[in-house]
Formats: C-alpha cells, structure tokens, sequence
C-alpha cells in the first residue's frame, strides 16, 4: 500500500500531460530543475556559514575615515510656505 507501481506512475504522468499539455512539459522540468539548483546552493551555503566556529571573535569595524575624506553634504535651505487659508475661528475681513 505505500509503494506507488509502474502503473501509478504512468497514470500520474499522463494527467500531468493532460494538464499541462506537452509542450509546457519541458518549459516546467526545466524550471524546477533551476528551481532545485538555487535551492541546493543556498542550502549549501547556509551550512557553510553555519559552519563558522561559535566563540571565534567578533570583527571589529574598520575606523571611521577622516572627515577631511568625507564628501560634503549638500545644504538644503528650509522653505517656509505662508498659508492661505484662514483658521475656522477668525472672521474674513471685507
């Protein structure tokens, strides 16, 4: 009961062909293959920097360059903007 037979496997793959029709078929094998290959690489990669020993030393950031370095920053002036409307409160003068 838990092991799928050849005939299983034929009538899976050909309601997958009636679905998709057989001309997607290549276009979707190709995606998942691409699909499993980034999978497989990111988990590669995260075991990788997993792998980093726990009690090493933390790398201290370089020293903040000289201002003299720095490039200037643009000044901005503020705007004011007068308003144009009259609070609710006050009467318009005539």
């Amino acid at each position: 009961m838990g092991s799928l037979s050849i005939w299983h496997w034929l009538i899976i793959a050909a309601v997958f062909v009636l679905f998709f029709g057989a001309k997607r078929m290549p276009d979707a094998a190709r995606s998942l293959g691409k699909s499993l290959r980034i999978f497989k690489t990111e988990v590669t990669q995260m075991q990788s920097e997993g792998g980093a020993p726990q009690n090493a030393a933390p790398q201290t950031p370089a020293a903040p360059a000289p201002a003299a370095e720095l490039p200037a920053a643009p000044q901005v002036q503020p705007t004011v903007t007068q308003p144009t409307a009259q609070p609710h409160g006050e009467p318009k003068s005539i």
